[in-house]
């Protein structure tokens, strides 16, 4: 099941909803890997992209919120680092115990749910403080 990016997920900030975008973009190469059996390099390849690109994104969003003085900074940042310690923790299962279609259905589950969740709740909110305090 392929996860579409649309309007619906749209922030209205630019660099943000291109990050997104880049996120559901390998989110779905590893969906696309599972659906034909090619997953055990795919899997690989996105937990490490996951583990890096989300430093980038996460550290893009919160320095928007220290610009913008969001009073829901440190929940913000708490909830992302969370994220990157469930991507540290695939990233060690795949290590420990080698690739498997748990831990690939695992990882999809994981990555769509709480990209879709955090957009649409965390995120928009935060966009919509920054752009109320801003020329955004």
């Amino acid at each position: 099941m392929q996860y579409n990016w649309d309007s619906a997920l749209e922030t209205g900030h630019e660099l943000i909803d291109n990050q997104h975008k880049q996120l559901f973009a390998k989110l779905n190469s590893l969906v696309d890997a599972y659906d034909s059996n090619k997953g055990k390099a795919e899997l690989e390849k996105t937990l490490e992209f996951l583990a890096a690109y989300t430093i980038k994104h996460f550290a893009d969003e919160e320095e928007l919120q220290v610009k913008y003085n969001y009073p829901d900074y440190m929940r913000h940042r708490t909830i992302h680092s969370d994220f990157k310690n469930t991507v540290k923790d695939m990233v060690e299962q795949l290590k420990q115990n080698g690739y498997n279609d748990k831990l690939m259905e695992e990882t999809i589950v994981v990555v769509a749910d709480w990209l879709l969740n955090h957009i649409k709740g965390d995120d928009f909110r935060m966009a919509a403080y920054v752009k109320a305090h801003s020329n955004m």
